[in-house]
């Protein structure tokens, strides 16, 4: 069982021959990405994928792009072990959902942020008692400019957030009423501003 004709130039086999008990030669696909010290790494993509299928891939791609290949199997391979139904697309999904999430907290504090610069904004510039009532409505309609400002970019916000989450939510498969729920969510925290 001792592989002489290794291409690791050693005596011992890689892990993929060491594991399917063959001999390794020198054309062996698996020795470069499989080495001898580290047999976990294809037992876990041989239970995955399979052998043949993994030799098939490797063998179909140029040789400068296999390393890379393998690394994606192994990391594939052990997000299935730990989640066997969604794989990478479980971890990818969770954290589109944490982007969505701090997306929508980072937008909301901006918002925080321009309110308490107006309301500032607003302090400082207040007129004195004695001011003109023509100043008085220029300040007016610069407040109702502020304010309709604030709302359109909450609303731009919402709806954005709500575009993402309804995305988020159609890839896994959710169905129209949770979307629907979470709109009216968004609108609720929408009239909150408003």
């Amino acid at each position: 069982m001792a592989g002489s004709g290794s291409s690791s130039g050693s005596s011992s086999p890689c892990a993929s021959c060491k594991l399917l008990r063959r001999r390794c030669t020198q054309e062996c696909v698996f020795a470069p990405y499989f080495p001898p010290e580290d047999p976990h790494k294809f037992a876990i993509v041989h239970k995955v994928f399979g052998a043949s299928n993994v030799s098939k891939m490797l063998q179909e791609l140029p040789a400068q792009q296999r390393a890379d290949a393998v690394s994606s199997l192994v990391y594939e391979a052990n997000a299935r072990m730990r989640d066997p139904v969604y794989g990478c697309v479980g971890a990818i999904s969770y954290l589109q959902q944490q982007i969505s999430q701090l997306q929508m907290q980072l937008a909301l504090a901006k918002a925080e942020i321009l309110c308490v610069h107006m309301q500032q904004d607003g302090h400082v510039t207040a007129s004195p008692p004695s001011a003109s009532r023509q100043h008085q409505h220029q300040m007016d309609g610069e407040a109702y400019g502020s304010l309709h400002m604030q709302n359109t970019l909450m609303n731009t916000m919402n709806s954005t957030a709500i575009h993402q989450h309804q995305q988020m939510l159609g890839s896994l498969g959710s169905s129209g009423s949770t979307a629907m729920m979470l709109q009216e969510a968004c609108l609720k925290k929408e009239s909150l501003w408003a």
